[in-house]
């Protein structure tokens, strides 16, 4: 045995090694776990007790040898590589494309931006939200006809725990939790148990706005939302209000802006009607006050809420909302900076 060992030392000596391939086919025969080196450490047992140390010496030798044959190899080998593909480093890299935001994600941050400046914070709520949160206490009391204006996801195994349908929830935690004065927007994502089309999803995105302090009227959020219209839509922007309905509103409206399509004249955007349909809004409901403990007597309050996909496509002519959701690197490209 201790013959066979010396043979295949001297067959490691001899054995040339030009590729990694080559390499890789030592290292195999020689060190895996069903090679050569491992075949003879299970013979160990069988040897006589004198030929031990030998053997046991013999053994580590081969061990190096092919060890060292293998890093001297891929030393070798990895120089041969640099040189054949050395590098001028004072020639220009490549240009690599450099990616940007989401559409989605630059709406949000431009509205985010423009109501900043009128001292709106940003608070985040959770997607996973609990029936008060939701609708309780935004004045949806139990098995109220409004509550089927929102086809929602509940937990099959919790029907208190559902994925929220708006992120009014945020806002409801906000007034739980401080005091007024309180000026903050919500945006988040939210979910509806809605066929998906080229005009609905059934996940999409909102950014909701709420103003709470004294003396706050109906005036102050239409000179708000006029600001926000002007200054995302254009100085030009008309707004109108068209009296609607929420819950958790009262009174409430519907904001139209002037097509900037066709600048209030007409078109297929607009339906032929010179307006855009952009959010909703009203002044907080005096329950809502209430189940968040404050005094509506003391305080009132407005808030508004707009979906970022249909003000995305408004601003960027996008007619399709699936594509917002496709990942589709050709439609992504239009929107970088």
């Amino acid at each position: 045995m201790i013959e066979k060992i010396k043979e295949l030392i001297e067959e490691v000596e001899q054995f040339k090694i030009d590729t990694k391939e080559n390499a890789e086919q030592l290292r195999l025969k020689f060190l895996s776990k069903k090679g050569i080196i491992a075949e003879i450490f299970s013979e160990f047992k069988k040897v006589e007790p004198a030929q031990k140390k030998e053997y046991g010496q013999r053994i580590n030798s081969l061990k190096q040898k092919v060890e060292e044959k293998l890093a001297l190899a891929q030393e070798a080998l990895e120089e041969k590589f640099q040189k054949q593909n050395d590098i001028d480093i004072t020639l220009p890299g490549p240009n690599f494309g450099l990616g940007s935001h989401h559409p989605i994600t630059m709406v949000t941050n431009e509205i985010i931006s423009i109501f900043s400046k009128l001292g709106f914070t940003v608070a985040e709520g959770q997607e996973i939200e609990d029936d008060y949160h939701n609708f309780s206490a935004l004045n949806f009391p139990p098995e109220h006809p409004a509550r089927d204006m929102q086809d929602t996801f509940f937990i099959e195994t919790n029907p208190d725990i559902l994925l929220r349908t708006h992120t009014s929830g945020g806002q409801v935690r906000v007034m739980e939790k401080q005091k007024p004065p309180i000026r903050v927007l919500v945006p988040g994502r939210v979910f509806r148990n809605e066929a998906i089309s080229a005009r609905s999803h059934c996940i999409f995105h909102q950014i909701e706005g709420l103003y709470i302090d004294k003396k706050v009227s109906f005036a102050d959020l239409k000179q708000t939302l006029m600001y926000f219209a002007k200054e995302f839509y254009g100085e030009k922007t008309e707004i109108r209000l068209r009296p609607s309905y929420f819950p958790f509103t009262e009174p409430s409206a519907e904001m139209d802006v002037s097509c900037s399509i066709c600048g209030g004249k007409g078109c297929t955007i607009c339906k032929n009607t010179g307006w855009l349909e952009v959010l909703g809004c009203g002044m907080v409901h005096p329950n809502v006050l209430k189940n968040c403990g404050i005094d509506p007597e003391e305080y009132s309050g407005f808030a508004f809420g707009m979906g970022i996909e249909r003000t995305a496509m408004l601003r960027y002519g996008v007619t399709d909302i699936r594509m917002f959701f496709e990942n589709d690197m050709k439609f992504l490209s239009r929107f970088k900076y």
